[in-house]
């Protein structure tokens, strides 16, 4: 197989063709059968090592302009797959190895679901004279189960809380559940929990 992509940044068993990264893109997006930003897929792809960052832009841009993949009309950044990327797809999986495969849908599930916990449970930051109040609310679905405010004295605070938030809202309240009703059982699993 000769390679004519460039492969800086790329790890061991990435892709090295520029044929390769459009499959690749035609599969995730088929895969996955959500929209995704371009930003999202290039990360996909860098964060992985899977292909270079110019490699990528490039595939995107062409893939488009072939309408092999579609942007949102209402938000241009997120694209999706159209027939005739998921007929790619379907046709030319075999093109990419199955491990690479494996790790960009991996890692887009992984992704959409951060995007869903963070729409569905809601942070907010509010400046106050001392510091900061971050605001957070736990989703049950249609209802909210659970919402609690903290005190941090500043912004680097205010954002890791709610980074460490959205990582596992269910997991606070849990916690929270468990504090209230004196649930020691349930407190001792979820700190084995975090531990392992």
């Amino acid at each position: 197989m000769e390679f004519d992509a460039f492969t800086g940044g790329v790890e061991p068993g990435g892709l090295r063709t520029k044929n390769q990264i459009r499959i690749l893109i035609c599969y995730l997006l088929s895969s996955v059968d959500a929209p995704l930003s371009r930003q999202d897929i290039i990360g996909i792809m860098q964060d992985n090592g899977l292909a270079n960052y110019f490699e990528v832009t490039d595939a995107l841009a062409e893939l488009l302009g072939n309408g092999n993949i579609t942007a949102d009309e209402e938000h241009p950044d997120l694209l999706s797959a159209t027939r005739q990327a998921r007929m790619i797809a379907k046709q030319l999986d075999a093109a990419v190895p199955l491990s690479v495969r494996e790790r960009a849908v991996s890692a887009a599930v992984n992704l959409l679901a951060a995007a869903k916990r963070e729409r569905e449970n809601k942070v907010e930051i509010n400046r106050t004279e001392r510091g900061y109040n971050v605001t957070c609310h736990v989703s049950g679905g249609d209802m909210e189960l659970m919402n609690f405010t903290l005190y941090v004295p500043d912004l680097f605070q205010a954002r890791m809380v709610k980074r460490n938030f959205h990582r596992a809202p269910e997991n606070v309240y849990r916690m929270m559940l468990a504090l209230v009703t004196n649930n020691r059982d349930m407190v001792s699993d979820l700190l084995k929990e975090m531990k392992g």
